[in-house]
């Protein structure tokens, strides 16, 4: 009999490096479906923003965002509300967290009177700072 080592004894061990091709191939279908998926994640209502060419603001805390729609419908963050609910719902919020900044999403053909109208509301409820969300300039 035969004592040598065959080809068929490689075979049968086990191996000792790790195969990354599968690993790859799910990190890039992940990649491409975080990518996708990315641009859909935007807060709040669908609206048409005006362009303006301003610096973006880079905060640590989320916003508390109020959406004008152009048919004049008011949210805050993604829930419809009436705007004489608007002040004491912002100032319920303002409570718990008082330096919660507060943006504004105007649709481009909200009349202006109903941008005024949500802006002296927030005043009155005590919020001296108001930030205005637009789009860049493409």
């Amino acid at each position: 009999m035969w004592a040598g080592q065959s080809k068929w004894d490689k075979d049968l061990e086990p191996m000792g490096e790790i195969n990354v091709t599968p690993l790859v191939d799910v990190m890039l279908v992940l990649l491409i479906i975080f990518m996708v998926t990315a641009p859909l994640l935007t807060q709040g209502v669908n609206v048409d923003l005006p362009e303006a060419d301003a610096p973006s603001l880079q905060q640590n805390v989320e916003p508390l965002v109020v959406t004008i729609r152009a048919d004049g419908n008011i949210y805050i963050q993604k829930h419809d509300i009436d705007i004489k609910q608007l002040a004491p719902r912002i100032q319920a919020m303002r409570k718990a967290n008082p330096d919660l900044p507060v943006f504004i999403r105007g649709d481009a053909k909200t009349p202006y009177g109903r941008v005024a109208e949500v802006m002296a509301l927030l005043e009155s409820s005590g919020i001296k700072k108001v930030g205005l969300v637009t789009e860049p300039h493409r």
